[in-house]
């Protein structure tokens, strides 16, 4: 039979290193969250958006960050693409590819640590990195009011954070669009390490859902019912917290990098025609 000390020992061990692990998980935790690709590496043509040009905007805190841009053409609108935590802009010219053959403008928006551009990813740098580009857009004559921003996984929550702060400024964007969103990565990490106290822990978290209730514009929600990254009872979390307008996309057998290829930029689309979105680009923008 153990002794009391063999035990007591064995105890503190324990303790112990489950205290290293917390504490390392807890240095790490950036590294975890933001998976840039340094390197941009890559031009509009090669990722298949060859009309798309690069442009430079700078941040708040003084950053020059790049994006690639197209205005819009037949339409009145641009997309406004806040991309999700890995790889850069160089990775997204397939998925904004449905948006620009329908005529709408697209930004494609550059992170701070993402693609060559400087500057390290945190949850207030993607926000000042998020409003650094509207006001862009809004320099180049395109105001709120004509803009659709899309969130991509992590990018619903700079998405969220931004059309919250325009309808607190009164010039409420067009519309949003989230695929695959987090209702706040705490929930996700909580879900992938239950083990660890992440909502002590974590430095950034994107806490979206009490943010979306403040949207007013239209809002399109889509999450695959397979989604073992982000799942799906996270999108359903923002979606039940949101005004109407509001519809849902639930991919019945979706992951998280495969709605595109179930349908998604049709019934992305869709809604952007059912909500005012479909306008005519006006002569000389």
């Amino acid at each position: 039979m153990p002794s009391v000390t063999m035990l007591l020992t064995v105890a503190a061990v324990l303790v112990g290193g489950y205290g290293v692990l917390v504490a390392g998980m807890s240095l790490m935790q950036r590294s975890l969250l933001y998976l840039p690709a340094s390197d941009l590496g890559t031009t509009p043509r090669e990722a298949g958006v060859p009309e798309m040009r690069g442009v430079v905007f700078t941040t708040e805190d003084g950053l020059n960050l790049t994006a690639w841009h197209r205005p819009p053409t037949t339409r009145d609108v641009t997309l406004v693409y806040f991309h999700g935590n890995g790889g850069h802009i160089g990775y997204r010219g397939p998925r904004v590819r449905p948006f620009l053959d329908a005529g709408y403008g697209v930004l494609l928006v550059g992170y701070r640590g993402y693609g060559g551009n400087p500057g390290r990813p945190t949850e207030d740098g993607l926000y000042a990195d998020g409003r650094a580009a509207l006001a862009f857009l809004n320099s180049r004559g395109f105001p709120a009011g004509r803009l659709v921003l899309y969130g991509e996984s992590l990018g619903g929550g700079v998405a969220v954070r931004m059309a919250a702060e325009q309808a607190r400024a009164d010039t409420p964007v067009a519309a949003v669009v989230l695929e695959a969103p987090m209702s706040s990565v705490t929930d996700v990490a909580a879900h992938h390490y239950p083990f660890l106290p992440v909502r002590w822990l974590l430095k950034d978290r994107f806490e979206t859902v009490p943010l979306v209730a403040e949207i007013a514009a239209p809002l399109f929600v889509a999450h695959g019912t397979a989604d073992r990254v982000v799942p799906i009872r996270f999108g359903r979390k923002i979606f039940e917290a949101a005004r109407e307008p509001r519809e849902a996309f639930w991919v019945e057998g979706g992951g998280h990098e495969n709605l595109s290829a179930l349908g998604l930029h049709d019934r992305v689309l869709d809604f952007l025609d059912r909500h005012g979105t479909n306008e005519e680009t006006r002569p000389g923008v």
